[in-house]
């Protein structure tokens, strides 16, 4: 802890005694803490979704990019030509964010449960009209038959044949409306259907943050790659000129066999570095390609070299003030919160009374006769029939299950409110996380640039002393070593700083990132590098089976 007070006290100019009197705790001076406020008195018990908080999602592609359209959601290729890459096209990080927002499958399908969300609050809100309905029996039904009794028995008045028939058509339809006057389930049903769909669109704009993120990330990675192969591109370069001035030296006699040896093994260290670049490089194209969801046959590139975003304005505190305001996260579990107790009410609905006004209309049309005598003739008739009421309903028991339902939601709802502090400290952890990330890469990218300079520097030493014979190969090998290592980290603090700038912004939800100063070039050009004018040649890619008597 002493050691860690006196780094502090070293940085930021004070004696090891005041940060140690500062840092002590004094119970006489401290004050009581006061209460914190809740945060349904902030952010109220049922927070609506601001899509103001953050920029819209763009909805088309701009004019450059309309080649960039994404395929068919359905499109599947099938053949080897329609996956060949035939167009290499290089992109700004703006025009990643564009291509982002417009052409993302995943962000289109959380557009697509927000929607989803407002079509079931719109039927829940059904629940408030009344149902009517229509129904018939026949249109129109018939009835058409014959029957004839003979009546055998003799002494009777009836005695002989009789004949009766059915010749029939009749409609009959009913007209139903039914209301739910008293409805106990009904307004938390509304009210929990409505929690979700604020919760949707709460979604949606996480999820648009989180885009925006990983399409910063992996064009920051892209950065690095190309960066990695431009750095194994000179490396390689600069171990051709070592082992061009090793050979030279060899022939001439002023050298040794273990010289050339030495720069052969560290020519062959540098191509590996090369090769490995590539790989990545590849890869990462691909990534940012699947993240774009672009055409099948093009692959990104990056248009920006890797350089600073810029510098963080706010402070730490502003940091985790403004990640406690805008971060979604939070009013999701609130709005979790509101949905339990909705359900809770929901369940201890059914044990309420019910009452529902209830109206049927009857209307029936008919022509014909129905078991009558032939002789008779047919006749006709309709009737109407209206019928007005209340239907009651009440569940006096249950076995304690509707009560246990309640008691179930409302510990559900104590469960979000446990929630909510364990995701309030997590967020105040990742943007202290990041804000520390943060100054520890600003420190790596001062300690590693100069130690790109003094290892530029040492090699030119170097190479010269070798060349005047005063040290041999194996400096200027290590030298080259220590400066493509510098390089490697340079780049690698460089996209870190990067990286934890755009985290800074998804987890603060601020975009308060002040520019670079543009640094003011030298109008005549610098001489070139010998290990810029020497050309790498291309290496044949040899199986692994080739390799592996070595």
């Amino acid at each position: 802890m002493a050691a860690a007070v006196a780094a502090l006290a070293c940085l930021q100019g004070t004696s090891l005694a005041q940060q140690t009197a500062s840092l002590a705790p004094n119970p006489a001076q401290d004050p009581l803490p006061k209460p914190l406020p809740q945060a349904t008195e902030v952010k109220s018990q049922r927070p609506k979704s601001n899509s103001n908080a953050l920029p819209p999602a763009a909805i088309k592609l701009n004019q450059p990019l309309q080649r960039l359209a994404a395929p068919s959601s359905l499109a599947l290729p099938l053949k080897p030509e329609q996956v060949r890459i035939v167009s290499l096209r290089p992109l700004s990080i703006k025009e990643v964010e564009n291509l982002a927002e417009v052409n993302n499958p995943s962000l289109k399908a959380i557009a697509s449960q927000v929607d989803q969300a407002q079509s079931n609050l719109r039927a829940q809100l059904a629940a408030w009209y009344p149902n009517i309905s229509i129904s018939a029996n026949g249109l129109p039904n018939y009835t058409g038959g014959q029957q004839m009794q003979n009546d055998a028995n003799p002494g009777t008045a009836n005695n002989g044949d009789s004949l009766t028939a059915t010749n029939r058509w009749q409609m009959t339809s009913v007209l139903s409306a039914q209301w739910d006057v008293i409805n106990p389930q009904r307004t938390p049903q509304v009210a929990a259907a409505r929690d979700e769909f604020e919760k949707s669109k709460n979604q949606y704009l996480i999820a648009l943050r989180d885009l925006r993120l990983q399409a910063s990330q992996a064009y920051i990675q892209l950065q690095l790659a190309d960066e990695n192969v431009r750095i194994g591109q000179q490396s390689v370069g600069a171990s051709l000129i070592s082992l061009r001035d090793a050979k030279a030296r060899y022939q001439a006699g002023v050298a040794t066999k273990l010289e050339v040896l030495q720069s052969e093994t560290q020519l062959g260290r540098d191509q590996q570095l090369l090769s490995d670049s590539l790989a990545s490089q590849s890869i990462a194209r691909r990534d940012l390609a699947r993240l774009l969801n672009l055409p099948q046959d093009i692959t990104p590139s990056s248009k920006e070299p890797l350089s600073a975003l810029g510098v963080w304005r706010p402070s730490l505190e502003e940091s985790i003030v403004a990640a406690y305001s805008y971060r979604e996260e939070l009013d999701n579990i609130i709005l979790d919160i509101s949905a339990s107790n909705s359900q809770a009410n929901v369940a201890l609905g059914s044990v309420q009374p019910f009452m529902s006004l209830v109206n049927s209309l009857l209307a029936t049309r008919f022509t014909g006769n129905e078991s009558v005598i032939v002789d008779l003739q047919g006749n006709y008739g309709y009737a109407v029939e209206n019928s007005i009421g209340l239907n009651f309903n009440w569940n006096l028991f249950d076995g304690g299950s509707a009560r246990a339902q309640y008691r179930r939601y409302k510990q559900l709802a104590q469960q979000r409110a446990f929630e909510f502090a364990d995701k309030r400290n997590s967020l105040r952890f990742e943007v202290e996380e990041s804000f520390q990330q943060l100054a520890n890469s600003t420190r790596n990218i001062q300690t590693t640039s100069k130690e790109v300079i003094t290892s530029r520097e040492g090699l030119r030493l170097a190479r010269l002393r070798f060349q005047a014979g005063v040290t041999t190969q194996r400096e200027v090998v290590e030298q080259q070593r220590d400066l493509t290592q510098a390089e490697i980290r340079y780049a690698d603090a460089l996209a870190g700083y990067n990286n934890y700038i755009v985290e800074l912004r998804r987890r603060t939800g601020l975009d308060r990132v002040a520019a670079c100063s543009r640094l003011r070039l030298d109008p005549v050009r610098p001489a070139q590098v010998d290990s810029e004018t020497v050309p790498v040649p291309p290496a044949p890619l040899r199986l692994p089976c080739a390799t592996a008597q070595i």
